[in-house]
């Protein structure tokens, strides 16, 4: 596998760099924290990265793109990923919505959501995961019914990200019941505002605006708000998950972090452990694994062929990487010192940049499909190759 960088793509790694210092602050951590401010801070910067043609690089121009190589798009993700994503929901919209409404959306479709996605104008939530349909995503049971020429709409999605913010829903309903689970499905594109849903925040040590109930009471939606085939939505939803699972680049903030703490702790390095030391060490290089891992996925789906064996290996190898990542930098954020002036914010910012890290590793092995569910999936991909 030989995954160098071009030029252009390591010049764009610096251009983004550059225009994270100039426009997101030192101590943000995220959209999605107790302060407004920050899903300001985001919006804004995502406004800028359309503006310079930055946000949907690997989009065909028509659609609001470049028309860039992956590779580009993924150097995007990369530095997104590695300094608390300051597009905030938008990499949403931009890894697999807007994609997957190019390729299953009529022309209608394309015309009214891909616009405002490339623009940076608009937030997506996921209505996936239910109370008895989280990992086993087929057991779903919220309801879609024929009414005259459009569907109502019934039933519970649960820990839906971004819903009291978001514009648009990806939802995905039961409109048929056959032989197999995954039969019968159906992904429906539907306005938040609708007075027919209800969304109610749920509490979690990940901080506000991620995790929502959504209540659907006889949501009426047209035909028009299908996308792709009625009854076929478990192939969309395959696609989509494959497109999200590599989309999430938390490889690369671990990488930042672990490479940030010999400065962070200055002189105290060589007070370190060497138990601990080592370590660190071994998450650098799975970090590595992680990253090639993600290059081969990405390096699949620009030749149209991705398997979801190979997206789970990945899944596996990065949420793992978030977890353990994680005990090793709060274990090393024990030693660094408090120091006045500017090396003292320096590792101020440290040990808070670790401390937002561990949190939202705890949920790492959970979100996006369960780890047991990656290796369900990895093993059977296996067994079908012998």
């Amino acid at each position: 596998m030989d995954f160098t960088m071009s030029e252009a793509a390591t010049a764009l790694r610096g251009e983004l760099r550059d225009l994270v210092r100039m426009h997101v602050p030192e101590d943000f951590r995220g959209a999605f924290t107790d302060d407004p401010s920050d899903l300001d801070v985001a919006q804004r910067f995502c406004r800028l990265l359309a503006e310079q043609g930055k946000l949907c690089m690997a989009w065909p121009e028509e659609f609001g793109g470049r028309s860039a190589s992956v590779w580009e798009q993924t150097v995007v993700r990369e530095e997104m990923w590695a300094r608390h994503e300051p597009r905030g929901a938008q990499y949403m919209g931009v890894n697999w919505v807007g994609p997957t409404i190019m390729r299953h959306g009529t022309d209608e479709q394309k015309r009214r959501h891909l616009p405002p996605i490339a623009n940076g104008e608009v937030i997506w939530c996921q209505g996936f995961s239910e109370p008895d349909a989280g990992s086993d995503l087929a057991s779903l049971r919220t309801a879609a019914r024929r009414d005259g020429d459009g569907w109502r709409i019934t039933g519970q999605k649960i820990w839906t990200s971004y819903a009291t913010m978001a514009q648009w829903c990806f939802l995905l309903a039961r409109t048929s019941t056959g032989t197999a689970k995954q039969q019968g499905l159906t992904v429906f594109l539907v306005r938040m505002d609708d007075p027919a849903i209800e969304v109610r925040p749920i509490r979690a040590m990940l901080g506000p605006h991620h995790l929502n109930e959504v209540f659907f009471d006889g949501l009426r939606v047209g035909q028009e708000d299908v996308l792709g085939t009625v009854d076929e939505g478990w192939a969309v939803v395959q696609e989509v998950l494959a497109f999200e699972r590599v989309g999430i680049a938390r490889y690369a903030r671990c990488e930042r972090l672990l490479r940030a703490a010999p400065d962070a702790l200055g002189d105290r390095w060589d007070e370190v452990p060497a138990e601990l030391r080592g370590r660190w060490t071994r998450m650098l290089a799975h970090c590595r694994r992680a990253r090639l891992l993600a290059y081969q996925v990405v390096s699949m789906q620009s030749e149209g062929r991705v398997r979801p064996g190979d997206t789970a290996a990945y899944r596996i190898a990065v949420t793992t990487l978030d977890q353990a990542s994680a005990e090793v930098l709060s274990e090393l954020a024990a030693h660094v010192p408090d120091r006045p002036g500017t090396d003292g914010d320096a590792a101020r910012r440290f040990r808070l940049d670790v401390d937002e890290h561990w949190r939202y590793s705890q949920a790492a092995t959970v979100a996006s499909g369960s780890i047991e569910m990656q290796r369900i999936l990895l093993a059977r991909h296996l067994l079908a190759a012998k």
